[in-house]
């Protein structure tokens, strides 16, 4: 996430989707879902990362005050989720939740793990990068580690998991053997997401507009060849269906990728674009449905509310 400022409209239209999921308990029935959220009303939230859990819960992560929300997608309004440890630091970027519902956010320097009643778990500090001081922007946990992106540096971090405990975090693959020559301080490292194996790592870079393959056993950085520039921000991937929000060097909005069983190679088959989104920097993905985060970051402190845009998955409807 934490998309390069560029200048984009914004428009949304009243509307709800008429959705059957599993978070809707009304006896089977399906229920009108919201295609928009409020994340804030308060100035200068500036939403940023996302996650929707199984059965329904969405967290969103503050870039602006570092704050956590919460809510169900049920509901068009989210609230404050007490997460302390996480608005200290002043900036929340990535969020994921792992199996057993804890809730991890990067932002600066830190990792945070929190209860899901808000208590603070873990905290863990990233060291300096070759560049500089960390600048943390997503993560993905696996089996057995988390792996973090670092915006201001060309490195990967990794904390291992050991029965639950998360470990130090340490500069774990350094990215820039794979694009000889280009800019170190121009990689932007972003979005990261993870094979259910943990074996395979993709990782977005805005500044070389291309999505890095690292293999976990062997370190190897490669090139997912998608057949043209992909500076992907945040990403989700299901099965071989590479989801991911382009917001530089391509029109705003989500764009759907097809790939090779070794997760080396793909084609992009779905483009979704255009004035629903404002600055879109990551989504998440929940029964056949797509959250995509309205960051506003182009303009801080942006203009309340601060919301996250609801739409069909058109992967979904093509398999019927």
């Amino acid at each position: 996430m934490h998309a390069p400022r560029r200048l984009v409209g914004s428009a949304f239209a009243a509307a709800t989707l008429l959705t059957c999921a599993v978070a809707v308990p009304a006896e089977g029935a399906c229920r009108p879902l919201p295609d928009r959220y409020v994340v804030s009303r308060a100035e200068g939230v500036l939403p940023e990362g996302i996650d929707v859990r199984p059965e329904g819960t969405l967290y969103v992560s503050s870039d602006g005050t570092g704050a956590l929300y919460r809510g169900r997608v049920t509901s068009p309004q989210l609230r404050p989720f007490r997460a302390d440890g996480a608005t200290a630091r002043g900036s929340s970027r990535g969020i994921h939740t792992d199996r057993t519902g804890r809730v991890f956010s990067v932002g600066k320097g830190r990792l945070t793990v929190h209860a899901p009643d808000g208590r603070l778990l873990d905290a863990v500090d990233a060291p300096d990068g070759p560049l500089g001081a960390a600048d943390l922007n997503d993560l993905v946990v696996t089996p057995d580690a988390v792996y973090v992106t670092d915006w201001a540096n060309p490195v990967v971090l990794r904390a291992p998991l050991d029965g639950g405990k998360v470990g130090a975090l340490e500069p774990w693959a350094d990215v820039r053997g794979a694009f000889p020559g280009f800019p170190d301080r121009y990689w932007l490292l972003n979005g990261i997401v993870a094979d259910p194996t943990g074996h395979t790592l993709l990782v977005a870079s805005n500044g070389t507009e291309a999505v890095w393959r690292i293999d976990t056993a062997t370190r190897e950085v490669s090139r997912l060849d998608l057949g043209d520039t992909f500076g992907a921000d945040g990403m989700v991937l299901h099965g071989r269906d590479l989801y991911a929000v382009l917001n530089y060097g391509a029109p705003h909005g989500v764009y759907i990728a097809r790939l090779d069983a070794q997760l080396s190679s793909g084609t992009v088959v779905h483009r979704m674009t255009g004035d629903r989104f404002d600055l879109p920097t990551t989504l998440a993905r929940h029964d056949c449905r797509l959250y995509v985060v309205n960051s506003q970051n182009d303009e801080p402190p942006g203009t309340p509310p601060y919301t996250v845009t609801a739409l069909d998955d058109p992967v979904c409807q093509a398999n019927g």
